[in-house]
């Protein structure tokens, strides 16, 4: 068992999915996690509930607005004064081709980029100049698979999004590593989440027949690797993307 005891963590896209399952495994450890959501309140605060005052705390932002990352950091050190580890996983995909009207394919890139990307690069900001304060600290970015394959005609701008975290984490590890800032990506293909869930029942024949491993991704693996990025246990990682797909997509 990994001890996490006096790490504090921020988790977007904390209350529900991998994020849910990353705070519990993250607290189960000993660590202090900051969950944030958007839409979902009573699911974070519920979660915070089970998990417990001293070991977890809600707090909300809209990230498809500008500057709400940046606010949300600056709210999130103010619970512990400190934050020793940033976890970027809150994201969205909705769907749009190149079929649709120019409105709705301008304005479903817009609102991806920002979630998925700008408002990830700018906890990213956020954190490397706490972290320089600090002496170092990690950050872990969730990707996908989609990243390195691509992905569906209606998902393409999901997969870019995710190449550019993809870019993003490995220039962060190589432009601040003296620093002792570490930064990872991790990039599971299909995940057993409530976001997924649709999805995966409508397709489950298709899905399984494309993963040599036969299922989908437990939220709760992904969380675990997670957890132990943020152990610092492998610090010579830094810059590496962690796979989990089941071998459906092998670099």
């Amino acid at each position: 068992m990994l001890d996490l005891t006096g790490k504090v963590v921020l988790v977007t896209g904390g209350s529900r999915g991998i994020g849910a399952a990353t705070a519990r495994i993250l607290a189960g450890a000993g660590a202090q996690v900051i969950i944030h959501y958007g839409q979902s309140a009573d699911q974070a605060q519920t979660l915070v509930r089970e998990l417990g005052d001293a070991h977890a705390v809600a707090m909300g932002a809209d990230l498809t607005q500008p500057g709400a990352a940046a606010a949300l950091f600056q709210e999130a050190l103010s619970w512990q004064g400190r934050i020793d580890v940033l976890v970027n996983n809150a994201g969205i995909a909705p769907s749009v081709t190149v079929d649709d009207g120019m409105d709705r394919w301008a304005g479903t890139w817009a609102t991806t980029l920002q979630v998925n990307l700008v408002a990830v690069a700018d906890l990213c900001r956020e954190a490397i100049l706490h972290f320089r304060e600090r002496q170092g600290g990690i950050i872990i970015n969730v990707a996908s698979r989609a990243a390195f394959r691509g992905d569906n005609p209606d998902a393409m701008h999901y997969a870019a999004s995710k190449g550019g975290v993809i870019a993003l984490t490995r220039s962060i590890a190589r432009g601040y590593a003296r620093e002792n800032i570490l930064a990872y990506a991790v990039a599971p293909g299909w995940v057993r989440t409530e976001m997924a869930e649709g999805y995966l029942r409508d397709h489950a024949a298709e899905i399984a027949r494309d993963i040599p491993l036969g299922d989908v991704v437990p939220p709760e693996e992904v969380a675990h690797t997670i957890a132990f990025l943020t152990s610092g246990l492998a610090r010579h990682m830094t810059g590496a993307t962690l796979d989990l797909n089941g071998a459906s997509y092998v670099r």
